[in-house]
């Protein structure tokens, strides 16, 4: 008997859906057009169905609707959402990138990412009220990584497709893939500190006594400084960076010579084939979470490491791969869309309470965007010429250094790692109330600045009369004529187009038959003018030529050969 069931996963479903459908009617326009993409679309959805405004979408009443779960359900949202991507992100890199490009990299990951982190904490602490320095260094860890969904779609989107230099943009999408997992010693060295460093004993005297806590228990330990180095050595540098590094590496080999050996005996088929990252991002995170290891870093290294000679990206462009773009538009969709809905509007403007308020947050994201990234790559950049040419370009790779899903992952991380409010002292208490709205407005304040900033750049270059690029053009087959072009290409006439400065490109160039002009008038019934200086002294120009599919006019005129 037919009933009426409005329930959370139905109303789920309905409204992602409906949200995938409108967008997709609209998507050139949306992409290529405003260059809003994906993600400031669909947070402001998710704020509209959320339960502040229309109260359609709620985490806190899905499944059993425990109480806190919103926190757990973010935490695994992220991890799929940045693990599956940056195994993806990794193998379209150029083959050996790491290997050709580690000084760049290390200089990304290591001193950057430092500055980064201590500027973020002088910002915190200066608009913060009755926050220490630890907290702060807590806090600013979660925001110190670049976003590693948010900058593949600066690097890889229609704008860098026009206007940004590949080096760049290759330069760019390692280092938010690398630097995400690199977060953790950030964030575990203040965390560590904090437990270990003091404890406050019943007098409120600090004490350095040792006391081991139970395994499942949290909070202050004691044991001193040098036991806290000694635990950020073995458990976050040996243990969660150095097996990941190697774990994923492994994987990913071992993933590379599989399939390449499969391909020899044609055992796989395309959709396995094209299928094939995301099953090991799925793997890996399986695996790296059962451990307790970076999963993050493992599936970035993974990726790397499948392209390694460069063989899968090069197959994977001769296949048409669109299977892989279209999962992460997916995934993208459906995170962001989730990130609106959760959003703790309440909690941004407590002057009573934690003393945040909207003026203290508009003046940290406005802090945090200026100093944050862009004086440390201004800094750096001149070591860095071969990825990074000019000021221009530093200024360009410091402001979009976007905050984003990874940011809701580590503070989604650290949460578990405090007691929670009113099991800890003060000072931990204050940091577990403060450290959610702060992260998440400076992840909703660089979505919406960036995803702005993209549409008001482009408006300045066409004021200015900034050319596109216009290098490394390439032929790409049209897999329909009703296909419109992308960014920065022109049609070069019938099944084909002229694409300039793409992301990907195999590291071989593809040697092409030549044929001579009067073979191919005879052959195609295309009539080359030939200048008259070549026909008097006897020579003939030759030209390069694609192998392309016979039409069916031509099949008929040839009785179906």
């Amino acid at each position: 008997m037919p009933t009426l069931d409005v329930n959370d996963l139905n109303i789920v479903l309905g409204a992602l859906g409906a949200f995938l459908v409108l967008y997709g009617l609209v998507s050139i326009k949306i992409k290529l057009v405003w260059y809003l993409g994906v993600a400031l679309p669909a947070v402001v959805m998710g704020i509209i169905l959320g339960p502040t405004a229309a109260r359609f979408l709620d985490s806190s009443r899905w499944g059993s609707a425990v109480e806190g779960q919103t926190h757990d359900i973010t935490l695994g949202v992220t991890r799929v959402m940045i693990g599956l991507q940056l195994v993806i992100a990794g193998y379209q890199l150029p083959a050996r990138y790491f290997w050709l490009r580690w000084k760049e990299v290390a200089m990304c990951v290591l001193p950057i990412m430092t500055m980064m982190w201590l500027a973020t904490t002088l910002c915190v602490l200066a608009t913060t009220s009755n926050l220490t320095l630890l907290p702060a260094l807590v806090i600013s860890a979660c925001v110190t990584s670049t976003d590693p969904v948010l900058s593949q779609a600066i690097a890889k989107g229609p704008f860098a497709d026009m206007f940004v230099a590949r080096p760049l943009r290759e330069i760019i999408s390692c280092e938010a893939g690398a630097n995400d997992g690199f977060g953790f010693p950030f964030l575990m060295i203040a965390v560590y500190m904090m437990r270990h460093a003091h404890d406050r004993s019943e007098d409120g005297d600090l004490s350095t006594e040792y006391e081991m806590l139970g395994a499942n228990e949290i909070g202050r330990v004691g044991g001193g400084v040098g036991l806290a180095l000694k635990e950020w050595f073995l458990e976050t540098w040996l243990y969660m960076i150095t097996l990941s590094i190697c774990y994923g590496a492994i994987v990913g080999f071992a993933a590379c010579k599989s399939i390449r050996f499969c391909l020899e005996k044609k055992w796989i088929d395309n959709e396995s084939y094209l299928l094939f990252p995301s099953a090991l991002g799925m793997f890996l995170l399986g695996t790296c979470g059962a451990i307790g290891t970076d999963d993050s870093l493992a599936c970035f290294v993974a990726g790397c490491a499948l392209n390694w000679d460069g063989h899968y990206l090069k197959e994977s462009e001769r296949r048409h791969d669109e299977v892989n773009s279209s999962f992460i538009m997916l995934l993208n969709f459906g995170g962001f869309f989730y990130i609106g809905t959760i959003m703790p509007w309440s909690q941004f403007h407590d002057p009573d309470g934690t003393g945040i308020t909207i003026g203290r947050l508009l003046l940290l994201g406005l802090m945090v965007l200026v100093f944050r990234r862009i004086p440390a790559v201004l800094a750096s950049y001149k070591l860095m010429r071969p990825v990074c040419a000019n000021y221009k370009e530093a200024l360009f790779m410091g402001y979009f250094g976007p905050i984003g899903a990874g940011a809701l992952f580590y503070v989604e991380y650290a949460r578990r790692l405090f007691p929670d409010i009113g099991d800890g002292d003060a000072e931990e208490t204050h940091l577990v109330e403060i450290i959610g709205p702060v992260v998440y407005w400076l992840v909703f304040f660089s979505i919406v600045v960036h995803g702005l900033s993209i549409p008001a750049l482009d408006l300045l270059y066409r004021y200015l009369g900034v050319k596109p690029i216009h290098d490394d053009a390439i032929e790409v087959w049209r897999c329909s004529v009703r296909e419109a072009l992308p960014a920065n290409a022109t049609s070069s006439g019938g099944d084909c187009f002229l694409a300039y400065n793409r992301f990907s490109r195999p590291i071989e160039p593809v040697e092409l038959p030549t044929v001579s002009i009067r073979q191919l008038a005879e052959e195609t019934g295309v009539v080359e003018v030939v200048p008259e200086e070549s026909e008097k002294q006897g020579k003939r120009e030759r030209v390069r030529v694609r192998t392309r599919s016979i039409s069916s006019q031509s099949c008929e005129q040839d009785g179906g050969r």
